[in-house]
């Protein structure tokens, strides 16, 4: 037989071929019905709000009147817009400042628990249940009660004979108490620092123990180095997270982001021109600008980290 004929004979049956594609078609057809309430969802609940958003941000949309195109109208108000500058200021500082904070205080922790202690299971429990309620209604209003005039943190600083400040009525220390509240719930972070802490060989500290090298040193050579991954990984979610916090803010204020807008976030005050003044369309512009700049912080972190993240090949 020559090799044409073999080929010939090698080729694939026509009723096969077609047999094979209407299989295929039932997969992809059982794989669409699958899919379809999420791809649903997600067009109707996430990519319509956000493309309905894109368009009222060009727009001075009231809730009362139909929506009129404005152009970069929004833009140049909030260029203007001198409670918009004090809620970025705010906000910024607020990450700035919590997120490095929580992050040291979940290693430091992480680190104490990856000690071999007893009941690890225990501690690592009760230590993570502030970050399930630390975004939570009930722990503002519990911290509202702990920081206030007559509250907890006060008391005890009278029994050492120290006259506590007003912590929430006093612009200069206002902030703090939310900076405070967002340190405390650090218990994601401890528990996957603790996960990446367990997947270190213990066989390189053994060699640096051999070698005279200290805690200390094993620690700034060795977990750092080994653990930058993880590091990066909370600090881009802490970073997002930060930017996007609202609710501490708003019980803590009373909705008002006092006293003198001393925690008036960038998110408090989009939800006061979106549902107190109902001005959507600028509402939206503030909600777009937010994205913008958590966007860029995390671009400059993925750029930054080719200097200080070490992934082991």
């Amino acid at each position: 037989m020559s090799a044409l004929n073999e080929l010939r004979a090698l080729r694939t049956p026509k009723g096969a071929v077609k047999h094979r594609d209407a299989s295929e078609f039932r997969d992809n057809r059982a794989a669409l019905l699958f899919l379809g309430p999420w791809i649903i969802g997600f067009l109707v609940i996430t990519l319509g709000p956000v493309l309905v958003s894109l368009y009222l941000s060009f727009t001075d949309y009231n809730l009362l009147q139909n929506p009129n195109f404005t152009g970069l109208e929004n833009a140049q108000r909030m260029v203007e817009d001198p409670r918009l500058h004090q809620s970025l200021g705010v906000t910024i500082t607020y990450v700035l400042v919590s997120v490095p904070l929580q992050l040291m205080v979940a290693l430091a922790i992480a680190v104490l628990l990856d000690r071999g202690l007893r009941g690890l299971s225990f501690y690592r429990s009760v230590l993570y249940l502030p970050s399930l309620l630390g975004g939570s209604v009930a722990i503002a209003v519990l911290w509202r009660l702990v920081f206030g005039s007559s509250g907890l943190v006060n008391a005890l600083l009278a029994v050492f004979g120290i006259q506590g400040p007003g912590w929430i009525s006093e612009p200069d220390t206002a902030l703090s108490t939310l900076i405070i509240l967002h340190v405390w719930t650090f218990g994601a972070p401890m528990v996957i620092f603790l996960a990446g802490l367990r997947q270190i060989p213990r066989q390189y500290y053994e060699a640096a123990s051999t070698d005279g090298a200290g805690r200390w040193t094993q620690f700034r050579s060795i977990t750092l180095p080994l653990l930058s991954p993880i590091i990066f990984f909370n600090l881009v979610l802490g970073i997002i997270g930060a930017f996007q916090s609202f609710t501490q803010a708003y019980v803590v204020s009373n909705g008002s982001g006092g006293p003198s807008d001393s925690t008036l976030f960038i998110t408090l005050y989009l939800y006061q021109k979106g549902f107190g003044s109902f001005q959507m369309g600028y509402a939206s512009a503030i909600a777009w600008l937010l994205l913008i700049i958590i966007a860029a912080a995390t671009a400059i972190n993925f750029w930054a980290s080719k200097y200080w993240v070490f992934y082991d090949d």
